[in-house]
């Protein structure tokens, strides 16, 4: 990773020190260094807009990109491959199942364009505290009762902040994706965070919007409660009904054989 700093814009967090305000700066997108990956300290940065992302070699660094990549939830495109995948129930999926295995394997699988991760040990334990806590959550895809892929990232208000996502199996990554924005959208979720924009997040119907603007649907989508906990537990308690997810889609894997 490179990062782009200049030291008189970047804060050095201790245990005492709180993030900046944001909107109307027009600085690098690296705002602060060091502090810890707390749970208290993880859900004041994503509340304010910024997020870890950092390499082995560095201090923990929290960014904030002076443009958002970001997804309204209409917008989400799907290949036609991918339409009949759908169609034809090739996947299943699951919430919050295996939450720390998300991890570790978008940890451990490579993806086009990255050099590396910035998931080590402590980024899973301190994620996992916040799963724990019912912030941070997991989409598990099923094929034929095996593992296909899957996401996880961290919810606050009616905002969803995307972290990784992985595949085993082609497209599974992308129906991750589908099935969390049916999820969302019935819930009633303002936007999906992506955070730094790529070719394939735009391709696939993502957006740019500038810090200041971001910052602004951010504040709006905190002013609701969050939908903290298990939430296949939840889908189960409200009995949700699985065609609400697309062409009756089966909420989880199937039987054993």
């Amino acid at each position: 990773m490179q990062f782009r700093m200049k030291e008189s814009e970047i804060v050095r967090l201790d245990a005492n020190q709180k993030f900046p305000d944001l909107h109307n700066r027009h600085d690098s997108g690296v705002i602060a260094y060091g502090g810890e990956l707390s749970v208290t300290r993880l859900l004041e940065a994503y509340s304010k807009g910024i997020f870890p992302w950092y390499d082995i070699d560095s201090p923990i660094l929290w960014h904030s990109p002076l443009e958002r990549c970001i997804f309204f939830l209409n917008g989400l495109k799907i290949s036609h491959s991918l339409k009949q995948k759908l169609n034809k129930q090739t996947f299943t999926f699951t919430f919050d199942l295996h939450f720390k295995e998300m991890m570790q394997y978008c940890a451990l699988i490579k993806r086009k364009g990255e050099a590396g991760t910035w998931i080590f040990n402590e980024t899973v334990e301190a994620y996992t505290e916040l799963h724990k806590a019912g912030f941070a959550h997991s989409l598990e895809v099923w094929s034929d009762n095996e593992l296909a892929g899957g996401l996880f990232g961290v919810s606050l208000g009616k905002a969803f902040f995307g972290e990784s996502m992985f595949h085993l199996k082609t497209d599974a990554s992308k129906a991750a994706m589908y099935f969390l924005f049916e999820f969302l959208k019935r819930n009633e979720f303002h936007f999906v965070d992506a955070q730094m924009h790529t070719d394939h997040l735009e391709s696939m119907g993502a957006i740019l919007l500038s810090r200041n603007e971001y910052l602004d649907k951010l504040e709006l989508a905190l002013q609701y409660d969050t939908l903290r906990g298990n939430w296949n537990e939840y889908i189960k308690r409200e009995g949700f009904t699985p065609d609400f997810y697309g062409r009756s889609h089966r909420n989880g894997p199937v039987e054993s054989k």
